[in-house]
């Protein structure tokens, strides 16, 4: 297990200096955005898919700083019920999956996508509640729809050798646990989590019950380290579905925050644990989003706990049993 950076909030350097700056912060691994919400600054698509002299450009910079590709990421959303945004997004998450074989990376990152509540709609409809019948309904159709396009994209990634981690995530059709086990027996084993905790916090996951339930299914294809701070006087009143904008920090019930300061180190050591216990020995990828901070900063407290968290050894036998 490694600790790595979503280099996103690095989109101010080019990827030569946020190479050089995560190695020197003792960062091992790193996921790349090459589309979709999460833009391309460091691994646009169309310089590097089938460009085999920039891809050997990229490697040779990986090599010098000492890191490795965990993932690519292009966070968007295919089942879009506008047909132009929807086709934009499947041809960026199957060009991902395209360049992450051709760069010998095993996980594309994505979302599932949101549908509209029926044939016709213009609007991607979130369905928390199964009454009145009407969003039950709604919430049918949904998954006829998704299932449809994600059967063919598992095949699609089947034929090209790479895995798709879902992140849960709110205003998507699969936000939680028991949606991501669905959709990957709906489809194939190439359909599992980027498992990021800081969507099922405020929703009142707890974490490490939820790596042991997607992690029995071998469904933890990667991991997003991402902290959640919950402000219970705020969700007292008004609950956790809360529409403020984020940087209404004060009045929000919920912020992202850095590591450690959403949950301390030793929640961040459990999560370590059960990780390996379920046999997950990969990247815990930090995904800077906490606007109380800089992302230097933010960044750098987080590698700071999670270098004390990751085992960087193999079990030995356990000579005591």
């Amino acid at each position: 297990m490694d600790v790595g950076v979503l280099t996103v909030s690095l989109a101010d350097r080019t990827v030569e200096e946020a190479f050089a700056y995560l190695d020197e912060i003792g960062v091992d691994s790193v996921e790349l955005a090459c589309g979709g919400f999460v833009g391309d600054d460091h691994l646009p698509q169309s310089e590097y898919l089938d460009d085999e002299a920039a891809q050997a450009e990229l490697r040779n910079l990986l090599e010098e700083y000492g890191l490795r590709i965990a993932a690519l990421a292009t966070h968007n959303n295919p089942l879009h019920p506008d047909e132009e945004r929807a086709a934009e997004a499947d041809e960026e998450i199957r060009g991902a999956i395209r360049l992450a074989e051709q760069l010998g990376v095993d996980t594309v990152v994505t979302f599932s996508g949101l549908p509209a509540g029926a044939p016709g709609d213009s609007t991607p409809n979130w369905i928390t509640a199964p009454w009145p019948d009407e969003h039950r309904d709604a919430h049918e159709y949904q998954w006829e729809v998704a299932v449809e396009y994600w059967s063919e994209l598992a095949a699609f990634a089947d034929d090209h050798g790479v895995d798709v981690g879902i992140e849960m995530h709110p205003n998507m059709l699969v936000y939680e646990p028991h949606g991501m086990l669905q959709l990957r027996e709906a489809t194939n084993e190439r359909i599992g989590a980027n498992f990021d905790p800081s969507h099922l916090f405020w929703q009142g996951i707890d974490i490490t019950d939820a790596i042991r339930l997607l992690g029995e299914e071998d469904a933890i294809h990667h991991f997003h380290a991402k902290d959640t701070k919950v402000y219970e006087s705020n969700a007292r009143e008004k609950g956790v579905l809360d529409t403020l904008p984020y940087t209404e920090e004060a009045d929000r019930s919920w912020l992202f925050r850095s590591i450690g300061y959403g949950h301390g180190e030793e929640f961040w050591k459990d999560v370590v644990s059960t990780l390996r216990m379920v046999g997950y020995e990969g990247s815990l990828s930090i995904e800077h989003e906490d606007s109380l901070t800089s992302s230097p900063e933010g960044l750098e407290k987080g590698v700071d706990v999670l270098r004390r968290a990751v085992f960087e050894t193999e079990p030995g036998d356990a000579y005591w049993a």
